[in-house]
């Protein structure tokens, strides 16, 4: 009969210390490598999203490119909600220009005075909740060009800026345009 023998390996706490640090090393390549890809794929979404804007227009795409560098490097800090407002114009204005062919006699709507208070009894629904007076404008702009009609309350001793619509006379209504906000990708709560 054999006997087997068993061997130990032991690591001096240099070489601990050396695995240890080459580890972590190779975890800081691969993040800074995904971090890179992360950031280009960025550059090339708003490539991509150009392309259609191009098409609709009949201009080429890199002076669709090139307008659109502008206006991001002259605002560095692009909040989502004023990102969502460029992305909405850049479609509207696609939509526009297609439309404006077809249809020569279009009468615009009446908007809603932004400074009159809105009514307190009813149905509400709010669309955001944000801690900057600007996002809930930009937020409520984009909203009243998909011709909603939006506004931004905030009540006393709270410091948020509450974007919502209504008020709406009964359930029904508020909840067909909760279905329709929830359609255009917004995630809207129905208030009382």
């Amino acid at each position: 009969m054999l006997a087997a023998e068993d061997t130990e390996i032991t690591i001096g706490t240099g070489k601990m210390l050396a695995l240890f640090f080459g580890l972590v090393a190779m975890c800081a390549v691969f993040f800074g490598f995904g971090f890179s890809l992360g950031r280009s794929s960025v550059k090339t979404s708003v490539a991509a999203d150009s392309l259609p804007l191009a098409a609709a227009t009949g201009v080429r795409p890199s002076a669709v490119k090139s307008a659109n560098a502008p206006a991001s490097a002259a605002s560095p800090e692009l909040t989502f909600y004023k990102a969502v407002e460029q992305k909405d114009s850049n479609a509207q204005l696609a939509t526009n220009e297609s439309t404006s062919a077809a249809s020569t006699t279009d009468t615009p709507k009446a908007a809603p005075d932004p400074a009159a208070p809105p009514p307190m009894n009813g149905y509400y629904v709010q669309v955001a909740a944000v801690s900057k007076q600007e996002d809930a404008q930009a937020l409520v702009e984009a909203l009243r060009k998909k011709q909603y009609s939006a506004f931004a309350s905030t009540a006393a001793g709270d410091k948020l800026f509450h974007v919502q619509l209504g008020p709406f006379a009964d359930v029904k209504e508020a909840e067909s345009v909760r279905g329709k906000l929830v359609s255009d990708g917004y995630n809207p709560i129905l208030k009382k």
